[in-house]
């Protein structure tokens, strides 16, 4: 089984249909990035199957919680989850925000090389950021804590915004000292293929 094969069966097992165009350009995500970690050292995760698990299924494992057509990843860092939702969500926009510059650098090129025409890069730190029209949808991977990362972002968006925040154990502290205003929604355990680490979302929205 070719890898593309591979990364189409694993994507399916997380509802993710992904044609062959779609896992070919995610596999050219892979190879830029790993070009760009020579030099530039973006991503700690080194390796084709680890970046595979750890960076595409990882981040296509909230497509199923993705709500409106206006989605905002914030602290995107190489552009995951980002720009592998971008990929397989080309009727939604995407807005990826770092303040990183090398990582917004490498977030434009992997947009030009997958010629994605639904991806925005943004250099800018997430609690200046005040977006002309609210998101429908915020992710977060690893950004913050919760109480932090909900007031990081509460300018982003509105009654009917969506907040994903993905974590790996289940943030129970952090849960409990979310403030009252935040719903705390139908959040999950999430099962990535070849990953044997714990993964979870956690969906809020303001009440």
């Amino acid at each position: 089984m070719s890898l593309s094969e591979s990364l189409q069966r694993a994507a399916a097992s997380l509802g993710v249909p992904l044609g062959a165009q779609e896992a070919m350009q995610l596999l050219r995500l892979l190879d830029e990035l790993e070009r760009w970690n020579r030099t530039y050292n973006l991503t700690a995760i080194r390796g084709r199957t680890a970046m595979l698990t750890h960076h595409l299924l990882d981040s296509l494992s909230v497509h199923a919680d993705l709500r409106g057509t206006c989605i905002a990843d914030v602290g995107t860092g190489a552009g995951f989850p980002g720009l592998p939702l971008a990929v397989v969500n080309p009727e939604r926009r995407f807005t990826l925000i770092d303040s990183s510059g090398k990582k917004i650098r490498f977030v434009e090129h992997a947009v030009r090389e997958l010629g994605l025409h639904n991806v925005s890069a943004l250099q800018q730190r997430v609690a200046d950021y005040e977006p002309a029209q609210l998101f429908d949808t915020i992710v977060a991977r690893a950004f913050a804590p919760l109480p932090k990362l909900l007031r990081e972002v509460r300018s982003l968006g509105g009654a009917h915004t969506r907040i994903l925040a993905m974590k790996g154990r289940w943030p129970a502290a952090e849960l409990d000292e979310v403030d009252s205003q935040w719903h705390h929604e139908a959040s999950h355990i999430i099962d990535i293929p070849g990953l044997d680490e714990a993964r979870c979302v956690i969906v809020l929205s303001q009440r």
